[in-house]
């Protein structure tokens, strides 16, 4: 009667000082994770490995502070991803602000926790990140005794996440409380020269380097494309009044928002039909393909699946009878997926994988190259994700709270000529951009795993995987 249920028998008196009774809290995976941690002999909970600092509560600061001085950073829960801190999208406080709230000023090696909204996302603060101000959706972990590079790998792999989001409460609105995180169960390897600890923060040190690097390298060919079109310093007219008449606005256009015509729009037009220049749709297909719904499920992308800052995406195998309504589009490798909506944060990302089973939201407008086009896919990537034509797209926005644009302006946007030499260029830049990021990829999981393999055998057969991994 109970066959295919999972069962857990707890004692009352094993219960933890919490007296947590739900059934999730009590999962055989978390208690075999639990008793694996507890079994080492140099297990320790976090606090004895920690100090733990708060954010700032209520309106101690607000986005109506946010300031163009770009010099003290507040980071906020939205930029605390898994292992690094997300720097494409920051926003700054005034001096002043931050001398207030000094006494939440980060330090280097800081491990941010996010305790609100998305929990258990774990980031290191690295030099680049200060000075900075955290929120308080997150809660800082200052490690002392222990690396913190070493540590964030814990917290990231299998163990250390899935027991830190066992510490969860709460049912609609769900957190981490600071008493719940002191309590989690740390695995500290037996190596009193902290030789194991030292060869996963390598792993952190290399994959940083390799990701700084794969930045320079896209931030050369943007720069290449831009200065190609002399674009490179524009800046576009920032008046906030014009002047149209009916045959020239409303006649044409059908918009009557003045957000439409602002100068900066047709400063950007002026610049982009000023040179040789072609459209969208007259180099690349829209996909609209719909997918099979009978399959048993597919790998979906949906907005927040791209990551704007590098321009690369993540998908997850969701069953068919559960994916949702708005998974609309069956796409293949090369294609080009964009963000219609808020398309100012750049969310455009090649598809890059072998694997026919691959839906995206009807939030993108997904472009495949025609045959008799030469248009490279990856300049057209770069181009989309530049400050001017993000910028640019705003133009077509409709909508307030939820701003959007239609498929048709995205087809019907000018994109520039570009000599074949040109073009190749930009895109063996991308193509090793994009290779750089995916090694510091790997080195991340191999740092994660390495964690693991020790846990779950031996620091030994842990370095013999380091030692044999090709990086």
């Amino acid at each position: 009667m109970l066959d295919g249920l999972e069962l857990s028998e707890v004692n009352l008196l094993n219960l933890e000082y919490s007296f947590r009774f739900d059934a999730e809290y009590y999962k055989p995976t978390m208690l075999y994770y639990e008793s694996i941690i507890e079994n080492h002999s140099g297990s320790k909970l976090l606090s004895d490995c920690a100090d733990f600092l708060i954010g700032p509560f209520g309106s101690a600061f607000t986005v109506d502070n946010y300031t163009e001085d770009r010099t003290y950073r507040y980071i906020r829960g939205k930029d605390v991803k898994p292992l690094q801190l997300m720097d494409n999208d920051n926003v700054y406080m005034p001096e002043s602000d931050y001398n207030r709230l000094i006494r939440y000023a980060l330090k280097e090696n800081d491990i941010l926790v996010s305790v609100v909204g998305t929990i258990g996302n774990a980031a290191l603060v690295m030099n680049k990140d200060l000075p900075g101000i955290f929120s308080c959706k997150s809660t800082v972990v200052r490690v002392r005794g222990i690396q913190a590079p070493y540590l964030l790998a814990y917290l990231n792999c299998k163990f250390g996440q899935s027991l830190l989001l066992r510490k969860e409460r709460g049912a609609v609105q769900k957190g981490l409380n600071l008493d719940d995180l002191k309590t989690l169960n740390v695995f500290i390897p037996n190596d009193p020269n902290e030789f194991f600890q030292s060869e996963i923060s390598k792993l952190f040190v290399t994959s940083c380097e390799l990701l700084a690097k794969s930045k320079e390298i896209y931030k050369e060919a943007e720069e290449l494309l831009l200065s190609e079109l002399g674009l490179l310093d524009f800046i576009p007219n920032d008046d906030n009044i014009a002047i149209k008449s009916f045959s020239n606005s409303f006649s044409i256009s059908g918009r009557l928002d003045s957000e439409y015509y602002q100068p900066k729009y047709d400063d950007i037009e002026q610049r982009m039909y000023s040179k040789p220049h072609t459209f969208i749709n007259k180099e690349f297909l829209q996909i609209i393909t719909s997918f099979d719904k009978t399959k048993d499920g597919y790998n979906y992308i949906e907005i927040g699946d791209v990551n704007v800052s590098d321009g690369v995406h993540s998908y997850n195998y969701v069953v068919t009878e559960e994916l949702p309504a708005n998974a609309k589009i069956k796409v293949a490798n090369g294609d080009l997926i964009v963000s219609t909506v808020r398309p100012y944060r750049g969310a455009v990302s090649i598809i890059n994988t072998d694997d026919t089973d691959l839906v995206v939201s009807g939030a993108f407008t997904v472009l495949r190259s025609k045959l008799e086009s030469n248009y490279s896919i990856q300049v057209l990537q770069v181009l989309l994700r530049t400050q001017i034509y993000k910028n640019f797209m705003l133009k077509y926005n409709v909508g307030s709270s939820y701003p959007v644009i239609k498929d048709e302006n995205v087809m019907n946007l000018p994109i520039p000529l570009l000599s074949d030499k040109i073009q190749k260029q930009i895109e063996s830049k991308i193509k090793q951009s994009f290779a750089l990021q995916e090694q510091s990829k790997q080195l991340l999981e191999l740092a994660k795993r390495a964690v693991e393999v020790a846990i779950e055998d031996s620091e030994d057969s842990a370095m013999e995987l380091i030692n044999n991994a090709k990086y």
